[in-house]
């Protein structure tokens, strides 16, 4: 067996930035505007890790750890977080996802995994209105940035 040069073990990836976090928040912001709701959003790297939120004025207050929370869970999930809200109803396959990760998974809509080229480079959560409300704000924003939510290629 040959050695490895350290390069041949380093990986590399598109992340998401500080930049393009804020500028979700804002989209999500602008559309929540027009819907006449106040939300809460919320960007993680592709690690999971919280980037940025925000808490728009007159938004409930448990809409910023949901909101964190829904990112978390889209990003750590690679899907949507509604992709369980049938599934994990008492008896389904997934019953209990919700409380996995100490209650962290979110089962609901709002969040979404920020997908570019194929490849996933964070989470978009959205908390403060009725879930289709949210998940309508965070795929605004993702398709105003140019960015897909599915990460399948």
């Amino acid at each position: 067996m040959s050695p490895v040069a350290p390069e041949d073990g380093i990986l590399t990836a598109n992340d998401t930035g500080l930049a393009l976090a804020k500028q979700l928040i804002g989209r999500v912001q602008e559309h929540a505007e027009t819907l006449s709701i106040r939300v809460s959003a919320a960007v993680v790297d592709r690690g999971g890790n919280l980037i940025v939120v925000e808490r728009m004025d007159g938004t409930p207050l448990c809409g910023t750890p949901i909101a964190i929370d829904k990112a978390y869970s889209a990003v750590a999930c690679a899907a949507p977080t509604d992709e369980w809200s049938t599934s994990t109803i008492p008896g389904g396959p997934d019953w209990g996802m919700a409380s996995a990760l100490g209650g962290r998974m979110v089962v609901y809509p709002g969040g979404i995994p920020i997908s570019l080229r194929g490849s996933i480079i964070g989470g978009l959560g959205v908390s403060g209105g009725e879930g289709d409300q949210d998940k309508a704000c965070a795929q605004f924003a993702l398709s105003m940035s140019r960015l897909a939510e599915d990460p399948r290629p």
